[in-house]
């Protein structure tokens, strides 16, 4: 039920501008945001890469509502790759980035349209306009993009997007949810040489009919996908951070070399396992977030972890 509450907090306006406008939510948001701007993210890259992780860049940012700010977003994706391979970040994909298809546009009825629910014809082109334009710029840095999972009703259109551009650019990863009933026959399509994709447990509130709603179930589901990607061809991406998952993809990647997949976790979160696991030889890659439009991911990340949400509190009445 709490899980419930703060994903159903995530898309409440009136939630948002009560936390964002705290003085003392800054402090708990440093944990797990890098920061504004490229620069804050650059300096984290630099120091995660110093302790030998690699990192994933996600400029924050979803359902853009107007065709302006999507192309903002592309340009601010092409300006992070431009500095990334200035700065010898980039290569061999050592420093790669993350990117929503709504950012970009996903969701616009026309250029110059509004948002809808579903993703249209027209925001499909233009989401897939964007993506390509990053994609150029990741293949000049030397590094690869991940197009992130969105809820339910952006799947089709994300995949085919992502599909699309893989097509082109080998680099253009995807990301999958166990959470969605659907994402054990999506692995499988997914499975070719070379393709990478990213399992993760899903971060958004779905119906029932659409995705697994206990906890266990989502477990379950994701074990059942870790195995079938760890059995194929592609380069498994395991996003989490619970000790049972990791040591099961542990186990089944005694088969595979350690360069052939990697471990994915989330800034700010487990940073000792983080470096536990890089020091036994394993990859591991840190998601990094960093931008203005934070209050989403939080929420998100406090619903994954409700542990983290009396901390969260406790700093909000915080006049200090």
């Amino acid at each position: 039920m709490l899980r419930k509450a703060l994903l159903a907090a995530a898309a409440s306006e009136r939630v948002r501008e009560l936390v964002t406008g705290a003085p003392a939510a800054s402090s708990v948001v440093s944990r797990y945001v890098a920061g504004e701007s490229i620069q804050d993210a650059l300096t984290v890259a630099r120091a995660l890469r110093s302790d030998g992780l690699r990192v994933s860049l996600d400029y924050l940012g979803e359902e853009s509502t107007d065709a302006q700010r999507a192309a903002a977003t592309a340009a601010q994706y092409v300006h992070l790759l431009g500095r990334l391979a200035a700065e010898g970040l980039s290569d061999d994909g050592a420093v790669e980035v993350s990117v929503k298809l709504s950012a970009l546009g996903l969701r616009l009825e026309s250029p110059g349209g509004a948002t809808q629910a579903a993703p249209s014809e027209a925001g499909e082109r233009i989401a897939a306009e964007h993506l390509e334009r990053i994609a150029v710029a990741a293949l000049e840095a030397g590094t690869t993009v991940t197009v992130d999972a969105e809820d339910h009703t952006a799947t089709d259109a994300t995949l085919r997007i992502t599909a699309g551009q893989r097509a082109r650019f080998a680099s253009v990863g995807s990301v999958v949810q166990a959470a969605l009933r659907r994402t054990e026959a999506d692995v499988k399509e997914l499975a070719a040489p070379g393709t990478r994709v990213r399992l993760c447990k899903g971060a958004y509130a779905e119906p029932a009919d659409a995705a697994f709603t206990a906890r266990h179930d989502i477990d379950r589901s994701f074990a059942r996908c870790l195995r079938a990607q760890m059995a194929g061809p592609g380069y498994p991406m395991i996003a989490t951070h619970d000790p049972r998952l990791i040591a099961i993809t542990r186990a089944l990647g005694l088969t595979r070399s350690p360069d052939s997949f990697e471990y994915q976790m989330l800034y700010g979160v487990r940073p000792d396992e983080q470096r536990r696991l890089a020091a036994s030889g394993a990859r591991v890659r840190v998601y990094v977030p960093y931008g203005g439009d934070w209050y989403r991911y939080l929420v998100r990340r406090l619903a994954e972890r409700p542990a983290n949400l009396a901390l969260f509190l406790r700093s909000l009445g915080s006049t200090s």
